[in-house]
């Protein structure tokens, strides 16, 4: 783990990213997109991984022009175990052998009735939700060990620690749960080279949603003590918190951000 000099780093600087690589899946929209720039904004050198995307590279090199780091777009389906260890490889030579930050942060969410749900359904969600996640974080882990350091950031959801009402997605929040709980196991038998930690968003207004029935979000926005949905760069600061030498001594961590849905 990162061992910060006693007292001699401005705040500011713990926040920096400059230096570092992050790969980041699921950075082509939404919130993905969102801790893209905000790592852009730190000062990281970014890969940015996605699965279907017309607009990813455009995406890419407008914000590199921006920020003056280099972002580079990458295809890849994380359920894909081949196809992860692949592009990690290729990452790596791209960026100079360096890979330091994980995020992984694609996902999918079927709302089916259990009972109803198929097996194919089932496979491709616990593929992309958990399965993506271990294939990534074992790839990074890789190049982690051998310099002695990384850090794996997943992107969970409240949907882990509670279950969502009146959304049937007992499959997505299963995966979810299992994700939180193999952080905190990595974490733990990681803690020589690598802190690991995750980010559980509450509702959060992303494209994805616009397709979602007006009652249903209306019930979600009545559940929530905030009385509103979350705006993906609200997530910002918990992912580059996570990423940075600001939380160098936080590892098996879960950083809810959900406008108090939780609490009650």
């Amino acid at each position: 783990m990162y061992l910060p000099k006693p007292g001699d780093a401005h705040v500011l600087d713990l926040f920096s990213l400059k230096g570092k690589v992050a790969v980041v899946t699921g950075g082509s929209r939404g919130i993905g997109l969102e801790i893209v720039k905000a790592f852009a904004e730190a000062g990281a050198d970014i890969a940015s991984i996605y699965r279907s995307s017309s607009t990813a590279d455009q995406i890419a090199s407008e914000l590199s022009a921006q920020h003056g780091v280099t972002i580079r777009a990458y295809q890849c389906d994380v359920s894909d175990e081949q196809a992860v260890d692949a592009v990690f490889e290729t990452i790596a030579n791209d960026f100079g052998g360096k890979v330091d930050i994980l995020v992984a942060n694609a996902g999918i969410c079927y709302t089916v009735a259990a009972e109803d749900m198929t097996t194919q359904q089932f496979r491709s969600e616990m593929g992309v939700n958990f399965d993506g996640p271990w294939f990534c974080a074992r790839a990074a882990a890789k190049y982690f060990k051998k310099k002695g350091s990384g850090n794996v950031i997943f992107t969970t959801s409240i949907s882990g620690l509670i279950v969502n009402i009146p959304d049937k997605q007992a499959i997505y929040n299963a995966s979810k749960a299992g994700l939180i709980h193999l952080a905190k196991s990595l974490a733990v038998e990681w803690i020589d080279f690598c802190r690991v930690n995750c980010v559980s968003p509450g509702y959060i207004w992303t494209d994805m949603l616009e397709q979602v029935p007006r009652e249903l979000s209306d019930e979600w926005v009545a559940l929530t003590p905030a009385k509103r949905m979350g705006e993906a760069y609200e997530l910002k600061g918990a992912y580059l918190f996570c990423a940075s030498n600001a939380s160098s001594f936080m590892t098996g961590a879960n950083i809810v951000v959900d406008g108090a849905y939780t609490i009650p």
